[in-house]
């Protein structure tokens, strides 16, 4: 496939797409033509092809393939009503996997929206990963306030060790941080917050924020026990709260581990942009 001729199609193929309530979609009647369809009841045979497919992939088929009803002139200045299918990325990739390799047109397809749909997929669990990370970064930050402000009302790197311990104990239903650690498989000399789902980071963090809150306001807060009967107190509101949604801390699985989920989408980066270049779509010169 020459250059120009990739130029050219990724050029009509992104000017193709348009917002429909916030999602990116292609017109089926418009894909038929990009794709080199002639007759709508062939291209048709391929749409359904790409259902079974999006079915078979235990996906919606309704969230992919949205049937809508359309005008078009037929001459004379007359109109007539048509049926169109509204497709969004994953629906064309799908489409493009079950046409015939042979148009040009099918092969440029096949991955163009192979290379956008994992471009979402990335994006997707990035969104998930920035999320996960702010929260673990914003619940290091208030750890160490606590630290600090404790440090100023009696209480050593030790007493801390321990408050927290015991407010995690208070959290998670009775498993202080090292039992934690033993039931979700976390090495000893790793955090456990880095293998916490982002609920239960944020939950940490309410309660340690309260604590702050109080320790900063209450002067009578002095000492490793008055300042661990408030932070057990603060945990085991959190967990009242999270229980009214049916959530246990304790019983939920264990996330991977930050620094190695960060590492692989970068690495997934890495590889989607070269995957990007023209050298790679145009293996068929």
């Amino acid at each position: 496939m020459k250059k120009e001729l990739i130029v050219k199609l990724r050029k009509t193929f992104e000017e193709a797409a348009f917002d429909y309530q916030g999602i990116e979609c292609w017109s089926a009647r418009e894909l038929q033509i990009l794709l080199n369809y002639t007759e709508w009841r062939n291209f048709e045979n391929v749409i359904n092809k790409a259902k079974d497919s999006c079915k078979t992939a235990k996906q919606d088929i309704n969230n992919h393939f949205v049937e809508v009803n359309k005008m078009v002139q037929i001459g004379s200045g007359a109109e007539k009503s048509i049926t169109d299918i509204l497709l969004t990325r994953y629906a064309c990739y799908l489409i493009a996997q079950n046409g015939d390799p042979k148009k040009e047109e099918i092969a440029f397809a096949q991955s163009y929206f192979a290379i956008q749909t994992r471009k979402q997929e990335i994006l997707e669990e990035r969104i998930l990963l920035a999320e996960r990370l702010e929260a673990r970064e914003k619940l290091t930050a208030t750890e160490t306030e606590l630290s600090q402000l404790i440090y100023e009302k009696g209480v050593d790197n030790k007493g801390f060790a321990k408050i927290r311990s015991k407010g995690d104990c208070a959290l998670f239903g009775g498993h202080n941080t090292a039992e934690m650690k033993r039931k979700l498989g976390i090495p000893d000399n790793r955090p456990l917050a880095d293998f916490l789902p982002t609920i239960t980071i944020k939950a940490k963090d309410l309660a340690t924020e309260i604590t702050n809150f109080n320790v900063k306001k209450n002067n009578t807060l002095y000492g490793e026990k008055a300042i661990t009967d408030e932070h057990v107190k603060n945990n085991k509101e959190v967990r009242e709260l999270l229980g009214k949604s049916g959530i246990k801390p304790e019983e939920l699985p264990p996330e991977e581990d930050i620094k190695k989920l960060a590492r692989r989408v970068k690495t997934n980066e890495k590889e989607i942009a070269k995957s990007n270049s023209f050298g790679k779509i145009s293996k068929k010169d």
